[in-house]
């Protein structure tokens, strides 16, 4: 089991949403996010002042999967996530984490068969 977590621009939520549904990957949590990478802000006037935002508005996905679902996965959300055919900076990144144990709070079920 893996655990997937996946930054993306909120304006890509719907389109990885779709993308994760064709490749039948239909649980995820999603998360408002704040932070920034190479992208490192921008700066804005507001009533005759300059300030600077170097926090930028993100998506994080959580996505638990067996084995067998890690790769369709993040394939899914690098076709729908990348802007362009080349990307651009800001558009996200992917991690994968290995995931020990899941439990289904409902029915107790441990492992593969909880997620």
């Amino acid at each position: 089991m893996k655990l997937i977590l996946a930054v993306i621009q909120p304006t890509k939520l719907e389109a990885v949403k779709n993308a994760l549904a064709e490749v039948e990957v239909y649980r995820l949590t999603a998360i408002d996010v704040q932070g920034f990478g190479r992208q490192k802000g921008y700066s804005e006037v507001y009533r005759g002042q300059e300030f600077s935002v170097n926090l930028l508005r993100k998506i994080e996905l959580q996505i638990a999967v067996n084995e067998d679902f890690v790769e369709p996965t993040v394939n899914a959300i690098i076709a729908a996530a990348r802007t362009g055919p080349e990307g651009q900076i800001g558009d996200g990144k992917i991690f994968i984490l290995p995931l020990e144990d899941c439990i289904r709070i409902r029915t107790g079920e441990r492992g593969p068969e909880a997620i």
